[in-house]
């Protein structure tokens, strides 16, 4: 399940966690059972490969490889009905959206009560002014190579108005830390891509993983 959730993030953010969580869409993503059990299939078909034996060299002596393509439906899908009781408390509906050429963007309505009293704030910083549960999206540019991946954010807004990448990185940090990571994911920092995942690259409405 650890992959499933790395693997969903990194497709989204970071992809990472993201984990999807620094990510309107024009409609709510159509969601179906069936899209969310391929998707399934398709994340145990990934993990399956990278827990083989050493690949078997091909015919030309290159080491093998595996290609699986997921699409917005499946992903959004899988997050609807396999990882609903996963997602932290405070973020709401999740969705991923793939806009080609290594873009993506992700949406989720986010509680922003809950980070805005964990500390004392001025009247300059604008989680002082911001209450309630608004909807959150955000996009950019998902970049990996070589088992190694990163997100350069582009844009994010709360409620349609633009918001600083300190605010998504505060809001990042809150809802992804945990006792083994008590301070949440760094927007900026590389992560490693897991089962021997080479790259993926982000078309219009889908991703290829390559391993």
């Amino acid at each position: 399940m650890a992959l499933r959730l790395r693997s969903v993030a990194l497709f989204g953010l970071s992809l990472a966690v993201v984990v999807p969580l620094v990510l309107p869409l024009a409609a709510q993503p159509r969601v179906t059972k069936q899209d969310a059990d391929s998707c399934q299939g398709k994340f145990g078909r990934i993990t399956g490969f990278a827990s083989a034996p050493t690949a078997r060299a091909s015919a030309n002596g290159s080491a093998t490889s595996q290609t699986t393509q997921l699409t917005d439906a499946e992903l959004n899908s899988y997050l609807h009905f396999h990882l609903k009781e996963q997602v932290p408390a405070g973020v709401v509906e999740p969705t991923l959206n793939a806009l080609g050429d290594g873009r993506v963007r992700g949406a989720a309505t986010i509680d922003l009560d809950a980070v805005r009293t964990q500390k004392q704030r001025g009247w300059t910083d604008p989680m002082s002014y911001m209450t309630g549960k608004l909807p959150l999206t955000a996009s950019g540019l998902l970049i990996t190579q070589n088992g190694v991946g990163r997100f350069q954010l582009e844009s994010a807004e709360i409620s349609g108005i633009s918001i600083p990448k300190s605010l998504v990185q505060e809001l990042l940090s809150f809802y992804s830390k945990s006792a083994e990571n008590p301070s949440g994911i760094s927007m900026d920092d590389p992560f490693e891509l897991p089962a021997r995942i080479k790259e993926i690259r982000v078309g219009k409405g889908e991703a290829m993983v390559v391993q």
